[in-house]
């Protein structure tokens, strides 16, 4: 689905990503780090908002590296970053309808299956996005990257700042979205508990470099936090 080989990226003059290597299949992929690790410089750069200074970028096998965000969404790539992700001044069926400017089933279908996934947004369908709870505008957020009709979802630290039970909707929505429409998901978290429980693979990045890369059921918390505190 996705593989990234030698990436190199940040911001201006100073290097956050230093040669990272990653490859994601048809699953739930977990990226997890300390706060500057270099998580949402990732998820920025597969996204193609930020340049790549070195490296290669390849999704569903064609090389992607100096692709124009807007084609890398066409082409099936959806993201969701930690701030800004909503237009406040609209509805929220005017967030979702954004959704549906890529992709071929019709606009109204994918606007009611969004709802289908996030009742609590349906029931608010007309009401300015800016008015809902914090929980309430990540489900919009979600929603309208689903909407794209994606096959790969990029969702940058969905749960930080939600309480407990918004974390645990929401993560459970994220199993439900890979499940029924088989949609791949890189998912950076800092709450490495919760993201284990949903994920099949994990990464943790360190100071920018990879420091592991396993499958959930060959690694655990304690080789996990090794890459909080170098």
């Amino acid at each position: 689905m996705l593989e990234l080989r030698g990436i190199r990226s940040g911001y201006g003059d100073v290097t956050i990503l230093k040669d990272v290597d990653l490859t994601v299949e048809a699953e739930i992929f977990a990226v997890l780090g300390a706060n500057g690790a270099g998580k949402s410089t990732l998820m920025r750069t597969i996204a193609r908002l930020l340049a790549v200074e070195a490296g290669d970028l390849r999704f569903r096998g064609e090389d992607v590296t100096a692709v124009a965000p807007n084609r890398l969404a066409e082409m099936g790539i959806s993201l969701v970053p930690q701030e800004a992700n909503i237009f406040p001044n609209l509805t929220v069926r005017e967030n979702l309808s954004l959704g549906t400017m890529f992709g071929t089933r019709s606009s109204r279908s994918r606007i009611d299956e969004v709802f289908d996934l996030f009742p609590d947004i349906a029931a608010r369908a007309d009401q300015k996005a800016g008015s809902l709870s914090g929980g309430e505008s990540q489900m919009v957020a979600f929603g309208r990257a689903l909407a794209q009709e994606p096959r790969l979802m990029l969702l940058d630290e969905p749960t930080t700042g939600l309480s407990p039970k918004y974390v645990n909707l929401l993560l459970e929505k994220v199993r439900q979205i890979h499940d029924s429409h088989g949609v791949a998901i890189l998912l950076a978290e800092q709450n490495a508990v919760k993201a284990l429980e949903v994920a099949s693979r994990v990464l943790v990045l360190s100071l920018g470099k990879v420091y592991l890369d396993s499958p959930v059921s060959e690694t655990d918390l304690e080789a996990i936090q090794g890459g909080y505190h170098i």
